[in-house]
């Protein structure tokens, strides 16, 4: 799991359910697909296999995983063998089970700029924040924004022109005669005055207006930003992973009040948008690295709709090797990686006794969730391998074969259920019938509240799929004293939870792929 927040759109979402809860499974169990009994098809999702691949995929020898890495590569060869032998094909053709995810390894980029025959200098003047490829530009003239807003209740863009331009923006925003900020009309800061978030708000001001560049100029955020950046330059790390994109993005700096005060001399006390013109030359080498991942992807056609797709997914990475230590990810995600090859064998079983899924099932295991959810990202926003229009729900599993240490009401026969009633009623009622006929579970739906402090709903990959009003359900069992630690071993894993927990993600599934009618969405994302 994504040991970090992802800041997520605002979804409306309805009042969550109950702490646990199976009550209302007992209701109409006429919902539920009777034509096949699938308990022969459960029986084949044992305890003793999963620990047999789990021992294998989280041991030292796959190195923890890491995104792009020797570990990372070695687990999707192995599960692509896992699906070669179990039959199941890959809806790329051939033998293709990779779905290629084109990232980037982000360093610091060396800069250097001259405004009116005037040097400044990298890490005291500036310090680059975006920039897609290397530049080397001379610049006669460029659009000074203001504060660089474009908001409802006022904007700096109104008037400009800046489609291809490069812009200069001050820090902050103004306020009225009261004080009170100009957007909000209170005192309260707001997203284009507040630090780290100022900055994306302003960035992506100048690009909904089409400007090739910015520069921000705000001290405070120079003096924040400058040494970490040096100290990164300095040591020639790598920073984050991102997906890559083919769209030349903005080019994006920080700089201080004196090189502010260089391209435009009056910028302190002037707030008016203007074109201001300049002889600025500016020379920029992005020095980041191409990194390709991999999704593994695994199919089998429904034999009434094939057109309809249910998604079951498990993140395949985890953390790598840090200071020497091996980050195995039993739990996290191992658990959820070997529970959905188990899940893939008892659909095939089905199949092959002539009674497979009436919908297309597609396993998905996705690359780089440590990193960002980029997988996920990669598959819903830029190239799903089915449509997204045609995918009825996705069922994530991330972390269930572990308990957590600070649940201590109920039975350790449980799962922290996620996101299952936000959009689609029918899943919920589908999931708790399921639940109730099959497995007898406790179903909690702690985390699943909408002020879940923890914001477990938007750390995983099922919310890729959710922001696009997809139904979901996340299965986890909730963190513990070994999350994201090289004690994430496989001796610590709870497999007879881990078996029964499987097959409820497979009972689920095994009604949502059957049922005669698709799953309605009856609760739209915003």
């Amino acid at each position: 799991m994504k040991k970090h927040l992802l800041l997520g759109v605002a979804f409306a979402i309805v009042t969550s359910c109950g702490t646990s809860s199976k009550s209302s499974a007992n209701a109409s169990q006429s919902k539920l697909s009777k034509k096949t009994d699938p308990t022969e098809y459960a029986s084949t999702i044992t305890s003793g296999e999963l620990k047999t691949m789990l021992y294998k995929y989280a041991s030292d020898e796959f190195e923890g995983r890491n995104t792009g890495d020797k570990g990372q590569k070695m687990a999707v060869e192995y599960l692509k063998q896992k699906y070669v032998d179990m039959g199941i094909p890959t809806p790329l053709g051939g033998d293709d089970y990779f779905q290629e995810v084109p990232l980037e390894k982000k360093k610091v980029a060396e800069a250097k700029i001259t405004v009116n025959g005037n040097s400044f200098n990298n890490f005291e003047d500036y310090v680059v924040l975006a920039v897609s490829k290397s530049i080397n530009l001379s610049i006669n003239d460029i659009v000074y924004v203001g504060y660089g807003i474009d908001d409802d209740n006022y904007s700096d863009y109104k008037n400009s022109d800046v489609k291809g331009k490069f812009v200069l923006a001050k820090g902050g925003e103004p306020t009225d005669a009261d004080g009170n900020f100009v957007t909000s009309g209170t005192s309260e800061n707001t997203k284009w005055n507040n630090g780290r978030q100022a900055i994306s708000s302003k960035r992506e001001a100048a690009i909904a207006n089409g400007a090739k560049g910015l520069f921000l100029m705000d001290d405070a955020l120079l003096s924040r930003y400058a040494p970490f950046y040096q100290s990164q330059a300095a040591s020639g790390s790598a920073g984050r992973l991102t997906l890559k994109s083919n769209a030349e993005g903005i080019t994006m700096l920080l700089i201080n009040e004196s090189l502010g005060k260089a391209l435009h001399p009056s910028i302190i006390e002037d707030s008016s948008p203007k074109t201001i013109k300049t002889t600025l030359s500016l020379e920029i080498e992005n020095k980041s690295e191409s990194v390709i991942s991999e999704n593994v992807v695994a199919y089998i056609k429904g034999s009434e709709k094939p057109e309809e797709i249910l998604v079951i997914s498990a993140h395949l990475d985890h953390e790598g090797i840090k200071n020497g230590e091996i980050y195995n990810g039993a739990d996290d995600d191992g658990s959820g990686t070997v529970a959905l090859l188990e899940i893939a064998q008892a659909f095939k079983m089905a199949e092959k006794a002539g009674h497979g899924p009436k919908r297309s099932i597609l396993f998905l295991h996705v690359t780089g969730e440590e990193k960002g959810l980029l997988g996920s990202k990669h598959y819903a926003d830029n190239d799903p391998i089915f449509p997204l229009e045609d995918t009825v729900a996705d069922l994530n599993i991330d972390m269930i074969g572990r308990t957590d240490p600070k649940r201590t009401i109920g039975t350790r026969n449980y799962i922290y259920l996620i996101g299952s009633d936000k959009l689609s009623t029918d899943l919920h009622t589908i999931s708790e019938e399921a639940n109730s006929k099959y497995i007898n579970m406790e179903l909690d739906y702690k985390f699943n509240d909408d002020n879940d402090p923890n914001r477990f709903y938007y750390r995983s990959d099922h919310y890729n799929f959710a922001k696009n009003n997809i139904p979901v359900i996340f299965y986890f069992n909730g963190t513990h004293a070994d999350y994201h630690k090289p004690s994430d071993t496989p001796d610590k894993i709870e497999y007879d939870l881990l078996e029964t927990r499987t097959r409820l993600v497979f009972y689920t599934a095994w009604e949502v792929a059957n049922r005669d009618e698709r799953l309605v969405v009856d609760k739209a994302t915003e």
